[in-house]
């Protein structure tokens, strides 16, 4: 459901398709999560940044803000903070070897363009 008013936007009201991991993506937050008893998951959010617009954060979640989403996979909990949504709702997250390097890989739906480098991602 979308505002009446669009210069009032509030990510409260939309329907998001929400996030997806793999199953690779799903082991490695457990992985990552099991170093600590007290973490949560994994938090995925956005800041300004790079060539492109936009950057993806993330960071081990203690303790979940009360207007994180929170999505699952295999046991595996995803946190991603409303404000985030309107630039990554649809987005697979994913976790790839690339040679002897080993990254969380975004197939965002939303980004129209990336930098060369792939560290950010600009939307329209």
């Amino acid at each position: 459901m979308q505002s009446a008013n669009p210069a009032s936007f509030s990510p409260d009201d939309f329907i998001w398709k929400g996030l997806t991991l793999t199953d690779s993506a799903a082991k490695q937050i457990i992985a990552l999560a099991s170093n600590d008893p007290d973490v949560k998951g994994l938090k995925l959010g956005v800041k300004q940044s790079g060539c492109a617009g936009f950057g993806y954060v993330m960071e081990l979640v203690k303790a979940p803000a009360e207007d994180d989403l929170r999505f699952t996979h295999d046991g595996a909990s995803l946190y991603v903070p409303l404000q985030a949504m309107p630039f990554i709702d649809g987005t697979e997250v994913d976790f790839v070897r690339e040679g002897l390097n080993q990254v969380f890989k975004f197939n965002n739906p939303k980004a129209q363009h990336a930098c060369g480098c792939g560290e950010s991602f600009g939307v329209e």
